[in-house]
């Protein structure tokens, strides 16, 4: 006889909220349900509806998680523009791995609550970081057209696949890029 196995509230939550990172990013929100996550978590769907009160309730927090993480964006405002260049350039090399919080956005936008749960998770980490780092650009637009600016070379170079972008030279594109935040991000 085998012994149950032992509940670990915790870590089954994790194992969902992975799952659900996983599902999201790869297929958006329209594209999976709560079964195939569960599925994947090792749960059943009402587990998942137990501790994450819906499909909606599990997007939100995978994109709180997703959002709250650093993937170009650097903490010193000396160094910003630079920093957010080199490595956005290094992120959307074709080698690069894999770019989770910008395809869950790019996959989930077409859904118009999935779009204001991520436009609520970028304005509280994404965002807020950049006015954090910058405060004299509150009540300004500029983070937000940096942030606009970033997520349009991610898609022209990594998603689309731009020849041009592609066949350019690193360093120039990072310098390229530092001139445009420079410009965004001055204060």
């Amino acid at each position: 006889m085998t012994a149950p196995r032992r509940r670990d509230a915790a870590a089954t939550r994790e194992a969902i909220l992975r799952a659900g990172v996983e599902a999201f990013t790869r297929f958006g929100y329209d594209g999976v349900g709560v079964r195939e996550i569960a599925q994947s978590a090792g749960v059943t769907a009402m587990l998942v509806n137990r501790y994450f009160g819906s499909k909606e309730g599990l997007f939100a927090e995978v994109a709180e998680v997703s959002m709250a993480e650093r993937t170009v964006l650097t903490g010193d405002a000396a160094t910003l523009a630079r920093d957010v260049a080199a490595a956005l350039v290094s992120r959307t090399a074709p080698e690069a791995d894999n770019l989770d919080p910008f395809l869950l956005m790019l996959r989930s936008a077409s859904n118009p609550r999935a779009a204001e749960i991520l436009r609520a998770g970028i304005e509280k980490h994404v965002e807020a970081h950049i006015l954090d780092v910058v405060p004299e650009l509150r009540g300004t637009d500029r983070a937000a057209m940096a942030l606009s600016l970033i997520a349009g070379f991610w898609l022209m170079r990594r998603v689309i696949g731009s020849s041009a972008l592609n066949a350019a030279d690193e360093a120039t594109l990072a310098e390229t890029l530092e001139s445009l935040f420079r410009l965004l991000l001055a204060t």
